[in-house]
């Protein structure tokens, strides 16, 4: 069943079954972003998302938000794994560190798989400047699971 929230689509659990290979769909959070998907598959996941709107109090891209972005394309490429098996994923461990900062333009986020197994992924996840610059560099750990 989906329903309709805004400018997207929820696609509620039941339906993921008609789905695979799982396909990236947007959630609220990454809406509200403007996290654009430019790349998917298990092994690799591309995104953007622009600075401007996302910003803390001192003008500066929010560590939160690249958080959330790395968690996002790391989960959308665990699941796209996890749905070729009939499955689904849910995160267990997300860590990263910080090593610049950035005022405008658009970020790139890169999900690379370092594991694709039977219950567990991981993905190390760059975010890039429009130079190129690492401005974070994650590592997210999902489980995979039966869905209910």
């Amino acid at each position: 069943m989906e329903s309709t929230r805004g400018s997207f689509t929820i696609i509620h659990a039941k339906e993921l079954k008609k789905m695979e290979p799982w396909k990236i769909v947007l959630g609220e959070l990454d809406e509200k972003m403007g996290v654009k998907v430019i790349e998917e598959s298990a092994e690799r996941v591309v995104a953007t998302m622009p600075v401007e709107g996302n910003r803390q109090s001192l003008g500066l891209l929010h560590g939160g938000a690249m958080v959330s972005l790395a968690e996002a394309v790391g989960s959308w490429a665990a699941v796209i794994h996890a749905s070729t098996m009939g499955k689904v994923c849910v995160g267990v461990d997300i860590n990263a560190t910080h090593h610049k900062s950035s005022r405008d333009g658009l970020v790139t986020a890169t999900a690379t798989a370092i594991r694709l197994g039977r219950s567990v992924c991981s993905h190390e996840v760059v975010i890039t400047n429009e130079d190129g610059d690492r401005l974070c560099t994650a590592r997210i750990t999902n489980m995979v699971v039966d869905k209910r």
